[in-house]
């Protein structure tokens, strides 16, 4: 069995290390205890290209409501607004990545994390549920792109 999942995203495959789980907004989470470290998954930063801002609304600690805005973030494609991808208390953000966010296009599976967060994790998928997920998403999402590269 491999390491990773790789998602086709036209001519460029995604990949998704198999000893972790994902969320529906597209990033990771490693488990260490009852805390959770995220960062953004291949799709995410593929689709970002070239990420060089991060800003964060809340401050650590602090209680986080699944999906409750947290930050934003702006690339060389895309501005976007960040939530929380589980409910529980936020206790660190990388402090190495809010001062060069280029990390996470270099290195997003490890050094290019974001922040932990201390909770269950239950709203997170599988790697095999989160690539069926992008299956499923796959064809709106370059839909989207097309229609950004035509308003460009």
């Amino acid at each position: 069995m491999s390491d990773e999942l790789a998602f086709a995203m036209g001519e460029f495959q995604a990949l998704f290390p198999v000893d972790r789980q994902y969320a529906k907004n597209h990033m990771w989470a490693t488990r260490n205890g009852d805390r959770y470290r995220f960062g953004f998954a291949a799709y995410a930063v593929r689709l970002l290209q070239d990420v060089y801002f991060l800003d964060w609304s809340v401050d650590a600690p602090c209680r986080l409501k699944s999906g409750q805005e947290i930050g934003a973030i702006e690339s060389k494609k895309a501005e976007s607004t960040l939530y929380a991808p589980i409910a529980g208390q936020l206790t660190e953000f990388n402090s190495a990545v809010i001062q060069d966010p280029s990390t996470i296009n270099t290195d997003k599976y490890a050094n290019g994390w974001l922040f932990e967060i201390q909770g269950t994790g239950t709203e997170l998928l599988s790697p095999q549920d989160y690539v069926d997920l992008l299956d499923s998403v796959w064809e709106k999402t370059q839909r989207t792109i097309k229609g950004q590269m035509n308003s460009d």
